[in-house]
């Protein structure tokens, strides 16, 4: 499966769905982790060490949602990500 981390965009969101230790939890049960660039900072966490644990850092919001089976947020979507989500995508938020 293909997991995609989205940067949160909804106003004064900082933090971060997945900590760079989570994406190594993902990647070592095989799965595909993409982290759109800067998702991290806010919480602390530069985009070296997604890399690090296994991530692909993606440019684009769109492309994150376009490229995961499964999205893992914070908050829900916002109006201006509906239209990036699929009828069979997965979509994870607290």
């Amino acid at each position: 499966m293909i997991v995609g981390i989205p940067k949160e965009i909804k106003d004064n969101e900082n933090r971060v769905s997945t900590t760079p230790s989570g994406v190594s939890e993902y990647v070592a049960r095989g799965h595909t982790v993409i982290v759109e660039r800067s998702a991290g900072v806010g919480s602390g966490f530069g985009d070296d060490e997604y890399a690090a644990a296994g991530a692909t850092l993606i440019d684009s919001h769109a492309e994150v949602f376009a490229k995961a089976d499964m999205i893992v947020k914070v908050k829900e979507p916002i109006a201006s990500e509906y239209s990036l989500m699929r009828e069979d995508q997965i979509l994870y938020t607290y």
